[in-house]
């Protein structure tokens, strides 16, 4: 059922009004309003590769682009992405849509669209849709844009964005302004998935048209509820879109993957200072990583490290991409030694594969091994014998786990996608292919500053290194 925004009870019409306040704050700067109003669409190039026009809504664009790969990937077994009919990729669209509507479902869908001016309603002359001829004009004018710099938040900033030619909604001029665009907001209520899937392939313009992305995330806040966005934050002081450089914060960019707008990637919640800070609190179905982490702004928990599927979304200071392999073993289920490695490296938090031989028994405690007093100190003697203070990893686990074997491949393929296409060879949105390493090591690689996608990738693969198709190392901004 449709609500127009004028007949909404008054609850209803204040969570929409809490909303735009909470994603905007007091006022919606009407050019960045500009470089968020665009559909969602796809590459000449690349079938299932999303576009993104301009800086800012990555924030939506690249988590929807990380579902839909999951759903190629992990759920429609047999499809070459170049063999995609244009139908399929909306469809899989549509139900990555879904996928992230049903994580943030309170007590029913709530799908927001756009209300067409009705008959004998007073239109002001500057809210006249736009010709097609002169949105070409517009897009002619346009050229290359980009977004201020910024100092570095924590997790993501803005984008410095180029246009392309491969945009068909904007970048152009928004045919409404903030305000005229939230007069026309109407919501259609629904009990099932199945309700909105349906819903949108018979409206598929609602997200491939000029205003899709901010339909949809509209749809996915008012589906939440404002009050249980608001319960998940822990500073609302902030607006989930930055009022100067349209960048969408860590929040956002967490209730897009998992459902809930909590402030922190680290796993659970942690106490600082008498002060609970959520983290992830479950095994995430899309994985999460940042070179945020090398600068050591932030801490990446498990949760998002491990992902359900072979999909992350990666952050640099500047943007959003997606990271994404075929190679189900990247995500299997932990082994026993698995299991050691990761609990030895939470004891090593500079990532440097050695702990302080005083903390043995607690590692030993943690794994459920043999904790004794008079043991620890027989393995102690024995796992450094020069008496240095450190235990290497690889003494550890030879020790302790020396005949098993890591689920994990020492080779694979890695694709990574980034949606603008300035940021592609070609100035065309094009997946990129690269064969990863993993290195045996003692010690941690070196990091390389001049080499984001590394650096990023190290966070999750210390010791890794990734042959680029081309050599043509991807860009992470």
């Amino acid at each position: 059922m449709e609500e127009r925004l004028d007949s909404l009870n008054t609850k209803d019409r204040q969570e929409l009004r809490n909303i735009r306040t909470l994603l905007w704050g007091t006022f919606v700067e009407r050019t960045i309003f500009e470089r968020w109003s665009q559909g969602f669409e796809f590459s000449d190039v690349e079938p299932s590769g999303l576009v993104q026009c301009q800086g800012g809504p990555c924030a939506v664009i690249a988590p929807v682009q990380a579902f839909l790969l999951k759903i190629f990937l992990m759920d429609t077994p047999g499809y070459s992405f170049h063999d995609l009919t244009a139908d399929k990729c909306r469809t899989v669209l549509i139900q990555a849509l879904c996928n992230i509507l049903m994580k943030c479902k309170d007590t029913k869908y709530r799908i927001v669209s756009l209300r067409k001016a009705e008959e004998g309603e007073e239109v002001r002359e500057d809210e006249t849709p736009a010709t097609s001829d002169e949105i070409d004009a517009a897009r002619v004018n346009v050229g290359v844009t980009e977004s201020p710099n910024s100092p570095p938040p924590v997790v993501v900033a803005t984008e410095a964005t180029e246009s392309s030619t491969e945009c068909s909604s904007p970048p152009v001029p928004a045919t409404w302004d903030p305000d005229q665009f939230h007069e026309r907001l109407a919501i259609h209520d629904m009990d099932t998935i199945d309700e909105v899937n349906k819903f949108y392939l018979e409206n598929l313009n609602l997200v491939t048209e000029q205003y899709g992305v901010l339909l949809f995330l509209y749809s996915v806040l008012v589906t939440k509820g404002i009050e249980n966005v608001v319960q998940e934050l822990n500073d609302t002081s902030e607006p989930l879109i930055h009022g100067t450089y349209g960048y969408g914060s860590q929040s956002l960019i967490n209730l897009m993957l998992t459902g809930r707008a909590v402030a922190h990637v680290w796993d659970n919640d942690e106490d600082v200072g008498g002060l609970k800070l959520r983290g992830i609190n479950q095994q995430s179905d899309i994985g999460f990583i940042t070179t945020m982490e090398q600068m050591r702004y932030c801490t990446v928990g498990s949760f998002y490290k491990n992902p359900k599927n072979p999909v992350w979304v990666m952050a640099s200071e500047t943007h959003l991409s997606v990271l994404f392999s075929t190679e189900k073993r990247l995500v299997s289920p932990e082994t026993p030694s698995e299991i050691a490695r990761r609990v030895f490296k939470s004891y090593d938090p500079e990532g440097n594969n050695f702990i302080p031989s005083v903390v043995l028994q607690d590692v030993l405690c943690t794994l459920d091994l043999v904790s004794d007093k008079e043991y620890v100190d027989i393995m102690r003697s024995k796992l450094d014998p020069e008496n240095l203070g450190i235990i290497l990893l690889n003494a550890f686990m030879d020790e302790f786990f020396p005949q098993e074997k890591r689920s994990m491949p020492d080779t694979f393929v890695l694709w990574h996608y980034n949606g603008i296409p300035g940021s592609n060879y070609g100035n065309k949105v094009k997946y990129s292919r690269g064969m990863a390493i993993l290195l045996e090591s003692d010690l941690k690689l070196m990091c390389n500053i001049s080499n984001p996608m590394l650096m990023c990738l190290q966070t999750k693969w210390p010791n890794i290194e990734v042959n680029w198709e081309d050599l043509r190392t991807p860009s992470l901004n």
